[in-house]
């Protein structure tokens, strides 16, 4: 069992890894990716509403599903992140991977990382989808539904980073508190969960909606057996690493 959930004395934190540092030239491109991303999305939205209007009143449904499976994928990104490969492997373990790993050990470090750090590569990812949807005719019914779709995918996906920096405050702002409270998006009470061993629920975290539904499935733990089954890999081994390191060193210390 994992013990990121135990009680760290001042000495043990500051053994534990941290984010990489990221400097102006990176922080820059963050902030084109980020700006265009919103810029995308406010001008797919206005000409969406335009040029729907009223004639499809059955389109609040579709974005409710774009925001849905926004939430959903970022469970299973988390998920995977968290849980398989190593931080090691080229290109994905150092973007990806490492962030999250560190972040599973140490995850008050998170706190440490500003609003483009947090936000930039999401921005990144959902920047050709919102690209793509100029291509989408908005004239019949089902591409436009599809063009909403993908919009109301992508602004719920954008700030997803955010949210969960956001659910690890414990004095986030005004705003952000009552949204939490309303469950409108996740909470600090429901993502402190998933930080407690043995890390097995609540990776739903664009906005934490799917995770009571797939906790009482037990949708996680039921997807790692088949996963270990299949392919013999063990979940979360990164993590151990981490921790074996940290209680050595206290040891030697």
């Amino acid at each position: 069992m994992l013990k990121s959930d135990r009680h760290l004395t001042a000495n043990a934190s500051e053994l534990l890894p941290h984010h990489d540092e990221i400097f102006w030239p990176r922080r820059l491109l963050e902030a084109v990716w980020i700006s265009t991303a919103l810029t995308l999305i406010a001008f797919h939205f206005i000409s969406l509403t335009l040029s729907i209007g009223l004639r499809f009143p059955w389109m609040p449904l579709v974005m409710l599903a774009g925001f849905v499976t926004a939430d959903f994928l970022s469970g299973i990104i988390h998920w995977i992140a968290d849980t398989w490969f190593s931080d090691t492997m080229p290109i994905l373990g150092q973007r990806l991977l490492k962030p999250f790993r560190v972040h599973h050990v140490n995850p008050d470090d998170f706190l440490r990382r500003n609003v483009l750090d947090t936000n930039g590569d999401v921005a990144a990812i959902v920047i050709p989808l919102l690209i793509a949807v100029f291509w989408i005719s908005t004239t019949d019914p089902w591409p436009a539904a599809l063009a909403v779709y993908v919009v109301s995918l992508c602004a719920t996906g954008l700030p997803t980073n955010q949210v969960h920096q956001w659910a690890h405050m414990k004095n986030p702002p005004t705003i952000i508190r009552w949204l939490q409270s309303s469950r409108l998006i996740l909470s600090r009470r429901a993502h402190l969960q998933h930080h407690k061993a043995p890390h097995i629920d609540n990776y739903c975290i664009a906005l934490g909606w799917c995770n009571p539904l797939l906790t009482a499935i037990n949708f996680f733990p039921r997807l790692e057996r088949i996963v270990t089954r299949l392919t013999g890999l063990q979940p979360r081994h990164d993590d151990q690493k981490y921790y074996a390191a940290l209680e050595a060193e206290s040891i030697d210390g």
